[in-house]
């Protein structure tokens, strides 16, 4: 097992730094139409490399448990899931309740940040 643990670690940062680079480039092209976007957009990526993080984290500690008890290893991911929808909901939530974030640019800084998470995972492990 820790053979799998560095290529792990270097998928995982791999994936951060694709949604990092998305998530500026989605700020940058808000931030011709108006400064305030440009934010939102940026807020929307930090939310999916937030759920990123935490599921990576989840993983490692499922990997950990299933050497002593696969049973807690699985209830590890589920709880994990549970945690990341309820981040999902909280941050976004907060951006728009509490920063009065644009919705639209906080979403769509969100969904290409999650569609560069899906892309960056499949092609550094081809």
């Amino acid at each position: 097992m820790k053979l799998a643990e560095p290529e792990l670690a270097a998928k995982a940062r791999w994936v951060i730094s694709t949604q990092l680079i998305i998530s500026v480039i989605v700020a940058a092209v808000f931030l011709f139409k108006d400064t305030w976007q440009s934010v939102a957009a940026l807020y929307g990526g930090f939310a999916s490399i937030c759920i990123t993080t935490l599921l990576l984290w989840g993983i490692k500690r499922a990997t950990e448990a299933a050497k002593e008890n696969p049973g807690k290893s699985m209830r590890i991911l589920y709880v994990g899931a549970v945690q990341r929808f309820l981040l999902v909901l909280g941050l976004l939530a907060m951006g728009i309740a509490l920063f009065k974030l644009n919705p639209i640019a906080m979403c769509v800084g969100f969904a290409l940040a999650q569609l560069s998470y899906l892309i960056g995972s499949r092609f550094k492990g081809a």
